[in-house]
């Protein structure tokens, strides 16, 4: 089928497809021509790092992988207390509970095959676990982080053959270019796995510092643009080109921080009670988003909360977990793929809006944490959730936009179909049949995608999910919608 004898994803952290212009990323602008572009493909929710690179390396939703959030309960790390998902968190719940993730990565399937899967990144130390969740299992591939590697003693090597790693800057382009000598020098060159990923971690850490479209932002894009354009002269250079799958993708988009709520003292001047107590309430801020968890999964306590937070102009869309049956203006956590042993019992996105920020940077967002006026992500805003994801190579049409819904969960099917690896059945997403060069345009219902739209009233609250899917796959969350008509003050104890 595929002439591809490899692939290579590189991911650009927070990457807003604004910012891909030919001035910005004129390196980037050029290769959308060159490949197929999924104008329509989204994270998963909560639109945050190091959930949706689980999605990306499962081909599962975080339902089935068990990864929630950045911050999130994790019964079998502690009872009551979020975990960030972080070194040294991540080795200590694999200890304890023999494992991070529910599911196989693509590093497990394709060792079974005899093949490798490599990463490299800058960014966060949950981020890069995700990749090589099973830690020492040399088979099992390697990734590569600033702070670690694993197998942990590859570390060393990589420090004593290119040196220490550079300080953390604003923007962070030391980093990314030594992570990109790394890549091309060692990973590719040498070792040539069937599939390697590289993680730059902008422009997500210049838009966290200083707000979406600043000029540090756009320092930042332009000198990865730069280093992406050293893997497409690599490639070329070396004749690796022809036989190289390339997919460019983001994890989320950035909104702009209208304000911060305290979302803790807030439930406790409302009346709810704290964690571990009869009917109490954790809540874990991941930026955009908040997850809530229930003493017992209480459903009285968990309709109570839901209806105190309606009530609240900060407060956007509102999933429940399937425990509770129906809960009077929530959609379920199934209907975007979150409902699992893990799940939280409520999960919410702030709300948000769409004017600009000092830099002209449309979309703002409440968030539970952070400075107004930088940036931030995590909820189901459109300028969060979306991508800006492009696939090319000798598996894939050229010059081709497709528009039909598409989600992280795709990546690792779409990968492994390329490679022609068979994709497991346990995989929730499906390889993108539209974007392959052997696939002739569909015909009849096949090809048409199935949209629904879905929605909860409770009193003056109102929320619009937009589900789509190709007919046999899994639904990806498109578009949602959220209005209150009655406002009432932050500390009105009103329905608590």
């Amino acid at each position: 089928m595929s002439p591809a004898n490899r692939a290579v994803m590189v991911v650009f952290d927070g990457l807003n497809p604004e910012l891909v212009t030919p001035e910005l990323m004129p390196r980037l602008s050029t290769f959308v021509t060159e490949g197929t572009r999924l104008a329509n493909h989204r994270p998963v929710f909560p639109s945050v790092t190091r959930l949706n690179a689980a999605a990306m390396v499962t081909g599962c939703f975080p339902g089935a992988h068990g990864l929630h959030a950045n911050v999130s309960l994790v019964p079998e790390f502690h009872p009551t207390e979020p975990m960030d998902a972080l070194e040294p968190q991540l080795t200590e719940l694999r200890r304890k509970a023999g494992s991070v993730l529910f599911t196989p990565t693509l590093s497990h399937i394709l060792a079974e095959h005899g093949r490798e899967y490599i990463a490299v990144g800058v960014g966060t130390s949950g981020q890069a676990f995700m990749h090589h969740p099973d830690g020492e299992d040399q088979a099992l591939g390697a990734t590569i982080h600033t702070d670690y590697a694993l197998p942990r003693s590859l570390h060393n090597y990589v420090v004593d053959r290119f040196g220490a790693w550079p300080d953390k800057q604003l923007p962070n382009s030391p980093r990314i270019r030594r992570v990109t000598d790394l890549f091309l020098e060692y990973v590719l060159a040498e070792r040539d796995p069937a599939i390697a990923t590289m993680w730059f971690s902008e422009p997500d850490g210049a838009e966290h510092g200083t707000g979406p479209h600043s000029p540090v932002v756009q320092e930042a894009v332009r000198d990865a643009d730069q280093q992406f354009g050293r893997l497409l002269d690599w490639l070329a250079s070396t004749g690796r080109e022809a036989d190289t799958d390339v997919v460019v993708t983001c994890d989320h988009g950035q909104s702009t921080i209208i304000e911060a709520i305290p979302l803790a003292e807030f439930l406790a001047a409302a009346g709810f009670a704290g964690p571990g107590a009869p009917g109490g309430v954790i809540v874990a801020g991941n930026g955009g988003a908040a997850l809530f968890y229930v003493q017992d999964h209480d459903t009285e306590v968990t309709d109570r909360l839901a209806a105190w937070l309606m009530q609240h102009e900060w407060a956007g869309p509102i999933l429940a977990a399937d425990r509770h049956g129906s809960i009077e203006g929530t959609l379920p956590a199934s209907l975007v793929g979150l409902d699992g042993p893990r799940t939280p019992d409520l999960l919410m996105s702030f709300a948000w809006r769409d004017e600009r920020n000092q830099h002209g940077a449309p979309g703002m967002v409440w968030s539970s944490g952070g400075v107004a006026g930088r940036g931030t992500h995590g909820s189901m805003s459109p300028w969060e959730f979306r991508t800006f994801t492009v696939l090319r190579g000798p598996s894939f049409k050229q010059g081709e936009v497709l528009d039909i819904p598409t989600g992280h969960p795709d990546i690792a099917p779409t990968l492994l179909r390329a490679l022609e690896v068979a994709v497991p059945e346990h995989m929730q997403g499906r390889a993108v049949l539209e974007a392959f060069a052997d696939v002739e345009a569909g015909d009849g219902d096949a090809s048409i995608p199935v949209i629904e739209h879905h929605e909860a009233v409770r009193g003056d609250y109102r929320q619009r999910l937009t589900v789509g899917a190709m007919p046999g796959g899994a639904n990806h969350l498109i578009a949602a919608e959220c209005r209150q008509e009655v406002r009432v003050p932050e500390l009105d104890a009103a329905g608590a």
